[in-house]
């Protein structure tokens, strides 16, 4: 039979046989649960005894197999499983290892799948190993008992499943000594002490003391008065009792109805079913005693958990407030849009030195109540070893501390922006300050050269005119070299315009007014240029006509002389130089016709006039006189050399007729030599040559060697008479041609001479 070690040797009570034949001890009377009855003296009454305790046997096996198959099937209905016949459902170990799985909660190793006995072995050998490895002692159970269908054993190791996983877990201190005890006293010390206090239920064991039924009521109505009414309950009624136990607990607490009224109400139930329904009884209660402490902590802890919940909506509610202020603040800092004035920002700061040593520290002492707050809930949360609390997203410690440092760093940037912008607006006063100044300066220097300017005392001769345009060039000078100054104004405006100067348009308006100054006064200095230049050039042009009036009068002086000259060479020479003189005057008249055109423009200006007009009239009209006056000398001084020069040249002419006549003379007579010569020439020619004709003509070729070189010398000398008579032709030839180039009179008869000569 199975055992566990300890409860169920403490349960049964009995020692161990020698032989340890587990079918003797089950089939023994009280199996070690009662005390053993004295052997009967005579061999009827043991006989007797043996038939009655086999019957009781049969009853007790019958009353088992119908519990025990109703208990495996209470925890079998967890997984959808169920068996109708103990001994056969078994064999296979598929079942058996279902159940020590629910009851363990453990996972066996997968059963083998097949219908043969050698399947269904190996699968309950399985089984059998993991109660082994449970510290289960099996003895004289084999995995070919159970597949066999061995009642007596099945039905052990039944029980002894029950023992390990259903009875074996139940001990009970008593309040005395402390003591442990074994499964079964602690079960029935446990059912002593629920139903003590109810009349006629004194258990002192798990047979008899259960057979009226009032200790199962007792215990139902222990723990649910509101199901019995034990009152009404009487020890003779056993079957109702029993009946209404059973109903009651299999239909208000869920309890497995193991037993039936006739399996208890019996002359000798059977311990162990009774153990095992009990059991359920015990477990059942403890749990529901143990849900019932659970509740009240449950209750206490639910009281902390709404605490804890209302600390939590606290801070949850305050770090939303506190970031919330931050993220406002950080967008109210944040913006970088400043009072455009010295005075605006100068207040924004205050504002924010305000805000940092009033608002801030609060907010600040807020944040650490929240550390504070988020400390005290983990505190209290760790007390109920509870998961910690995770705030919300954005709403933890170390958001805010992240917002806070945002916070800072906007503070930071907003001061450093304040500080930056306050210098900026300190500048721009010193710059608008300095700009007042210097627009100050600036127009009174205007003003002072406008009315310098503003002056025409210019004089009424050129070096007086010429040293008022020295002294406005040094005006305009000192004005170029200022207008560097003006423009510094007009940049210190545009900076602060730029700068977004809050008083730009009054800085604009002064910046305009001096502008408008300096151009009024560089359009008066032009102006006054104009009219100097106009001076100027008036009295320039008054300057020239002086000097052609002197010139003029120069001229006149050299037009009266009255020499005229003493020989043509000279008058020739008078007249031209009285020709250069007139092309002067020529040239001059222009000049003076242009100085003029240019006076009269001067008196026909419109606006502003440089001279009174009648004053130019007067000096034009003048010169225009003077140049008529030299004309009309300069035309009389020719007429008189004109007429000298005609006279002396008479006088050269009869000369030159005079030495021509001379000169035709004595060409005629040196011209008449040389034809004569050349006549001569021609002749003496002619004649060599026809002697030398009529020799050659005669000559014979000689038949002897000295005629043939005398005729040879003779030619030779012949040779050298022709070129000396070369010369002489060409001599006749150049006389010829000078007489012809000179025109003589018998130019042709000398050319006819000299073609015959040639020819």
């Amino acid at each position: 039979m199975a055992q566990v070690p300890g409860a169920v040797d403490n349960m049964e009570g009995l020692p161990t046989s020698n032989n340890n034949n587990l079918s003797t001890r089950w089939e023994s009377p009280d199996r070690g649960w009662e005390r053993e009855q004295p052997a009967a003296s005579t061999a009827a009454a043991s006989l007797f005894e043996c038939s009655r305790i086999k019957a009781l046997a049969d009853e007790r096996e019958a009353v088992q197999k119908k519990t025990f198959t109703k208990w495996v099937n209470s925890h079998l209905a967890r997984v959808g499983c169920h068996i109708g016949d103990l001994y056969v459902d078994l064999r296979d170990g598929f079942v058996l290892t279902r159940l020590l799985e629910v009851l363990s909660g453990e996972q066996l190793p997968r059963p083998t799948r097949g219908r043969m006995r050698i399947h269904s072995l190996e699968n309950v050998d399985k089984a059998l190993q993991f109660l082994k490895e449970q510290r289960v002692h099996l003895e004289n159970v084999g995995s070919h008992d159970i597949v066999d269908g061995n009642h007596r054993l099945t039905l052990g190791l039944v029980w002894t499943i029950i023992l390990r996983f259903q009875i074996q877990v139940i001990k009970i201190e008593t309040e005395d000594n402390r003591e442990t005890r074994s499964a079964k006293d602690a079960l029935l010390l446990w059912c002593q002490m629920k139903t003590a206090g109810y009349p006629e239920v004194n258990i002192q064991n798990f047979t008899t003391s259960w057979r009226d039924g009032l200790a199962f009521n007792a215990l139902i109505h222990r723990h649910r008065p509101d199901l019995v009414d034990f009152s009404k309950l009487t020890k003779s009624n056993a079957n109702y009792n029993l009946q209404r136990a059973f109903r009651t607990a299999e239909q208000h607490l869920g309890l497995a109805r193991l037993l039936d009224p006739e399996d208890v109400n019996m002359e000798a139930p059977d311990e162990k079913s009774i153990i095992t329904y009990v059991v359920s009884f015990y477990h059942y209660f403890s749990k529901m005693k143990a849900l019932a402490v659970e509740g009240k902590r449950i209750g206490k802890v639910l009281d902390q958990v709404i605490e804890v919940g209302k600390i939590i909506e606290r801070y949850e509610e305050l770090a939303a407030e506190l970031l919330a202020w931050i993220h406002r603040t950080v967008g109210l800092i944040s913006n970088q849009k400043f009072a455009n004035s010295l005075s605006g920002v100068q207040q924004q700061l205050q504002a924010f030195t305000a805000y940092c040593t009033l608002e801030k520290p609060v907010k600040f002492q807020e944040k650490g109540n929240l550390e504070v707050l988020l400390f005290s809930i983990q505190s209290k949360l760790r007390a109920c070893n509870r998961r910690l609390f995770v705030p919300r997203e954005g709403c933890g410690i170390w958001d805010i501390d992240k917002a806070w440092g945002e916070l800072e760093k906007a503070e930071h940037e907003r001061e450093a922006a304040l500080r930056a912008e306050l210098i900026r607006q300190e500048k721009l006063e010193l710059l608008a300050q300095r700009f007042d100044h210097k627009v100050a300066m600036r127009e009174s220097w205007l003003n002072e050269n406008q009315r310098l300017v503003s002056q025409d005392n210019f004089g009424y001769e050129l070096p007086a005119v010429e040293a008022a345009m020295k002294k406005h060039e040094a005006i305009e000078a000192d004005i170029a070299a200022y207008e560097e100054r003006v423009q510094g104004v007009a940049e210190l405006a545009q900076a602060l315009a730029a700068e977004g100067y809050y008083d730009a348009r009054r800085v604009a308006a002064q910046r305009d007014s001096v502008l408008r100054q300096w151009a009024l006064l560089t359009g008066l200095v032009g102006a006054r240029r104009t009219r100097l230049e106009q001076n100027l050039a008036l009295q320039k042009v008054f300057q020239e006509m002086v000097y052609m009036v002197d010139w003029m009068e120069e001229m006149q002086a050299q037009l009266l002389s009255r020499e005229c000259g003493q020989h043509l060479v000279e008058a020739d020479d008078l007249l031209q130089k009285h020709g250069l003189l007139e092309g002067d005057i020529a040239a001059q008249s222009e000049r003076v016709e242009a100085l003029n055109a240019a006076a009269l423009r001067f008196s026909q200006l419109q606006g502003y006039q440089p001279c009174d007009p009648q004053v130019i009239c007067n000096r034009v009209n003048h010169v225009h006189g003077c140049l008529a006056e030299l004309q009309e000398q300069a035309a009389r001084r020719r007429a008189e050399l004109e007429a000298s020069r005609s006279l002396w040249a008479l006088l050269q002419e009869l000369e030159e007729a005079e030495s021509w006549a001379r000169d035709k003379e004595r060409l005629w007579l040196r011209d008449a030599l040389a034809v004569y010569r050349m006549f001569g020439e021609v002749h003496a020619c002619e004649l060599w040559i026809g002697e030398k004709e009529q020799w050659l003509l005669a000559m014979r070729v000689p038949d002897s060697l000295d005629d043939v070189e005398v005729v040879q010398h003779r030619f030779e000398s012949l040779d050298q008479e022709m070129n000396s008579l070369m010369g002489r032709v060409l001599d006749v030839n150049q006389t010829v041609q000078e007489l012809v180039e000179g025109g003589h009179p018998s130019s042709d008869e000398v050319r006819s001479c000299q073609d015959h000569l040639n020819s």
